[in-house]
């Protein structure tokens, strides 16, 4: 019933590997018990009931297994692991890998229910245990996944057809257990949901004032969006929050300067805009940072200098430990920015073989503590997509490591990271 052993996520857990190891041996070993024990009962169960040579006492004991194993599995439901009990079971589940999840759905309604419901991610979140995802599409309606800790491709379903859709300028955004895509409908400005729950695409819930090429970033199952433009082709200023649990959108106070194709990063507890540009076509140079304990923006002058041109990708941008890096696309370098002094530091490479046209087909995302960069060469009909990775650690030069490759195309339209 179970594909493959837990495992755990050891960089989303503060214990050691020693520990981390038991959790595993124990939570597998306990799955067996219950697993056996289920198995052992209905066997013996089918032997009394052949045994039984009176119609009338088969009928009665037939009824008293029923009602037993009835109250047997409901037990177990609200108990999940019935050795150990609820609260450590879930204790035990938080710390598998969601890889896992589908495979543990399957053992008993309780668990189906815990998993299906998002109450697993949700105390997940609570106890600061993440795994990261890479999300990407390479095609117009097609998406994929990968899942770093076992090194795992896994397809989307189809979204769903539509023409319109299909052609327009798309964004994406990770947030909770959802992966948004915004997309535009003839004169309209639309919204497809895909939820890591059921495994399907479903209509999203619209921004009060719908837009593109906007700035986003997500913090668990919140996140923001500012800037872009409207359906008519205005720049706005305008910024709102969204809710994945509820399912809402709250508009916030509006940005000091309106921009459009700018970026979106968290970092200190604090939502940060970079770059973009004004109705005219001028390049900013300028960022905003966003408060949200005081509901308040704040102009940072040259913060996304040089970050990129007119005719370029937005910033690429990405914040590991609350530290804030940039793929400088022309120079093919990686900077970092100082907080401090407000300037941006060269640190080495970007990987050789990732190309991109001004920036665009190139994704670069944060991953947990390590930094992604997502493109293929350049190649005539279908290509190749490859993921490379590096840690960043202080006063060391970037070290690139391919981490996965696959046949694709090499143009990366939309990327996200869905951290749960």
């Amino acid at each position: 019933m179970l594909e493959g052993h837990s495992c755990l996520i050891s960089r989303a857990l503060p214990s050691s590997c020693e520990q981390e190891s038991k959790w595993v041996y124990m939570t597998h070993r306990l799955l067996e018990k219950t697993i056996s024990k289920r198995s052992v009962d209905v066997v013996s169960e089918e032997h009394t009931e052949i045994e039984e040579k009176d119609l009338g006492r088969r009928k009665k004991s037939l009824k008293l297994s029923n009602s037993s194993t009835s109250k047997s599995d409901r037990r177990e439901s609200h108990d999940l692991i019935s050795a150990i009990g609820r609260d450590i079971s879930i204790s035990c589940l938080m710390r598998c890998s969601r890889s896992d999840y589908g495979s543990l759905a399957c053992i008993n309604q309780g668990f189906r229910s815990l998993i299906k419901d998002g109450e697993l991610y949700r105390l997940r979140r609570i106890k600061k245990i993440t795994e990261h995802w890479v999300y990407f599409s390479c095609n117009l309606n097609e998406w994929e996944s990968y899942d770093p800790y076992r090194g795992r491709w896994i397809n989307l379903p189809k979204m769903p057809p539509n023409e319109c859709f299909m052609c327009s300028d798309k964004e994406s955004l990770a947030v909770g257990t959802e992966l948004l895509v915004f997309g535009k409908e003839v004169t309209a400005h639309i919204v497809l949901r895909y939820s890591l729950l059921t495994n399907s695409w479903s209509p999203g819930v619209g921004m009060n004032s719908p837009r593109c090429l906007f700035g986003s970033a997500s913090h668990g199952e919140k996140a923001i969006v500012a800037g872009g433009s409207d359906a008519f082709g205005a720049i706005l200023s305008s910024a709102e929050l969204y809710n994945s649990e509820a399912q809402s959108w709250t508009t916030l106070p509006s940005m000091n300067i309106p921009r459009k194709m700018c970026s979106g990063v968290f970092m200190d507890e604090k939502f940060y805009v970079l770059g973009g540009m004004t109705s005219n076509g001028e390049l900013l140079t300028s960022g905003e940072e966003y408060d949200l304990e005081k509901g308040t923006w704040r102009i940072i002058p040259n913060m996304s200098l040089g970050l990129n041109g007119a005719t370029g990708a937005p910033p690429l941008i990405a914040v590991v430990n609350n530290e804030l890096y940039a793929a400088h696309y022309a120079q093919q370098e990686v900077m970092k920015y100082d907080k401090g002094n407000n300037v941006w530091i060269t640190l080495g490479r970007l990987p050789e073989r990732p190309m991109s046209m001004n920036g665009w087909g190139l994704a670069f995302r944060a991953c947990g503590e390590q930094l992604i960069v997502i493109g293929g060469p350049r190649a005539l009909g279908r290509g190749v997509i490859e993921l490379h990775s590096w840690i960043p650690k202080d006063g060391v030069a970037p070290e690139w490591n391919m981490i996965a490759r696959k046949q694709s195309g090499s143009f990366v339209y939309n990327c996200a990271v869905m951290g749960c």
